[in-house]
């Protein structure tokens, strides 16, 4: 659990435009000679979104080409057995758009495909079929809780086209408007909820909040050493995301080689604070934590606390 790790679609590694296409339940899909399910949208003169035919194969301005990077704000959905759409991504909620490389397409009528259609400024609604997606693009099996034989459907708005030097430059600036903006949010929680809680806290330079409730002894944990960990994680409300009574952990202290980016940085920083039999309370900012991911039962952006023991150092 307390490792870092992707969203489960590798090519997503990854707005008022978008509830625009939404709106639109009147226009009908059309298929793209490419193979394609589209709705697609361009602004007119007045700034208002209206509908548009699939570019012409010789339309090649502003058309996102293999080895390029397309920037855009995307949400998609899945059916769920009522035929109802279930939410399973949204920029929104992450704070910042999604860079997706531009590749050969794995199927016709695929993502890939889809994304050819888009030039910078348009909004667009695809249907892509979920059994090929995750067969041939993300080359994994399909979740549980996605049908077979049903399609997932993405709205996009497309932002800009780059180069995978100029995307990574902004990405970059990105992270740090975003991070900026988040620690200042991040902070006013914590200090909010430890002040309700009572908690005699300290702060660290990177925004880390501990509370040693008993102190143990020996020398505090360095980087490069194995240490063991019990301990309890939990939501601000009060939820209980995991634990080492993990049955996964065979209900023994949590392992690993502290300063090598094996947990979260909240721990790498946390542990190294304290020394063997030294039990705390660690207040964890969104950003030293799981970010803008979502993380099962852990939400994007997600302030988390740790009670943590530190049995064992080696």
């Amino acid at each position: 659990m307390l490792k870092k790790s992707k969203f489960f679609l590798p090519v997503l590694a990854g707005l008022c435009a978008l509830q625009a296409c939404n709106n639109n339940k009147s226009v009908d899909f059309k298929k793209a000679d490419n193979g394609v399910e589209y709705k697609l949208f361009t602004k007119n003169k007045n700034g208002k979104f209206e509908p548009k035919n699939a570019p012409a194969k010789t339309d090649t301005v502003g058309k996102p080409k293999e080895g390029q990077v397309l920037t855009l704000e995307m949400k998609y959905f899945t059916q769920n057995k009522s035929g109802k759409d279930t939410l399973l991504f949204d920029t929104r909620k992450n704070g910042f758009p999604v860079q997706i490389p531009i590749m050969k397409a794995t199927f016709k009528g695929g993502l890939e495909d889809a994304f050819s259609l888009v030039r910078p400024g348009d909004s667009a609604v695809f249907r892509i079929s979920a059994d090929s997606l995750f067969a041939r693009t993300f080359q994994q099996p399909m979740p549980p809780f996605i049908k077979k034989g049903s399609k997932l459907t993405f709205q996009v708005l497309a932002q800009k086209v780059q180069s995978q030097q100029e995307a990574m430059m902004d990405q970059q600036k990105m992270m740090m408007e975003f991070m900026e903006k988040q620690n200042k949010k991040d902070e006013q929680i914590i200090q909010e909820y430890v002040k309700k809680e009572g908690l005699n806290a300290q702060k660290t330079a990177s925004g880390l909040y501990y509370v040693v409730n008993q102190p143990g002894s020996g020398a505090p944990a360095k980087a490069g050493q194995t240490v063991s960990v019990k301990y309890k994680g939990t939501l601000l409300d009060g939820k209980v995301f995991d634990s080492s009574d993990n049955p996964q952990l065979g209900g023994k202290p949590f392992q690993f080689t502290l300063g090598q980016q094996q947990v979260i940085r909240g721990w790498d920083e946390g542990i190294a604070l304290l020394n063997k039999g030294a039990k705390c309370t660690l207040i964890v900012p969104s950003t030293m934590g799981y970010g803008p991911q979502s993380q099962g039962t852990i939400p994007a952006n997600a302030v988390l606390r740790f009670d943590v023991e530190l049995v064992d150092v080696k």
